[in-house]
């Protein structure tokens, strides 16, 4: 009798194999000759904090998208936390990207809701009890120091306010990977830097963190493990890295 063949998990939570990504061309369906991605290889381990960078057209958007399964490769593999996301089920899409938190460069709050109301939406969508988001709002808004400013409506906040609101907003679900967009890309640099600290101490807290930025200051100083992107293909990928010129 033959024995079945063990799996063992893979050790990371975030894997593209040969990833490519053409456009369509929307007037004629055809694929575009641009490719976005083209066949990147790429391997993070759980707890790791990594850096995208590259021009603008580089194709760190585009790698963003799938790793949220907004877009599917049109060639290679990809699978995040366990997930094939090639062959995930629509219906489980939603469940994969609770475990996943998103920060963006325009904060993407809503204006109309306080600083609770806009944390507490993020549990309500996955149907917390009220009793969870009692507990679990004002901790994470305590973590990223906002705990006086549950009431405040996003147009009283800074810009380091309100994206710590999105950061909060990001965390309470207690993702594993949080992916971050350019977060610093509207703020002051010493808010840049108060908000690039917070986004270190989540990552010496477990949690796996990617930014993209084009903050060459930032990835210079900070000495993470940096991804360079240039026209769709990894031209870098360096620990305790920095950011390259191109001129």
């Amino acid at each position: 009798m033959k024995k079945k063949k063990s799996t063992k998990p893979s050790p990371y939570i975030i894997e593209l194999n040969n990833v490519t990504k053409i456009y369509k061309d929307s007037s004629t369906g055809a694929n575009s000759a641009q490719h976005a991605l083209h066949g990147v290889n790429l391997k993070v381990k759980p707890g790791e904090f990594v850096f995208i960078v590259g021009e603008s057209g580089s194709g760190k958007s585009t790698m963003i998208k799938l790793l949220l399964r907004e877009l599917t490769p049109t060639e290679g593999t990809i699978n995040v936390m366990g997930y094939d996301l090639n062959h995930i089920r629509h219906h489980k899409i939603p469940k994969f990207r609770r475990n996943i938190g998103i920060v963006f460069q325009n904060f993407r709050l809503l204006n109309d809701r306080n600083v609770y109301e806009n944390v507490a939406f993020a549990q309500r969508i996955i149907q917390r009890s009220n009793k969870e988001i009692r507990r679990n709002v004002p901790a994470v808004l305590a973590r990223v120091g906002l705990a006086g400013k549950y009431k405040a409506k996003p147009k009283h906040l800074s810009g380091g306010e309100q994206q710590r609101v999105a950061i909060a907003r990001a965390l309470v679900n207690k993702p594993s990977i949080l992916l971050c967009d350019e977060p610093t890309g509207n703020l002051d640099p010493k808010i840049t830097w108060d908000i690039m600290k917070l986004l270190e101490n989540i990552n010496e807290q477990g949690t796996t963190v990617l930014v993209v930025t084009h903050n060459a200051d930032i990835v210079n100083s900070m000495q993470k493990r940096v991804i360079t992107l240039e026209k769709g293909v990894i031209v870098s990928d360096e620990e305790k890295g920095g950011y390259i010129d191109e001129d």
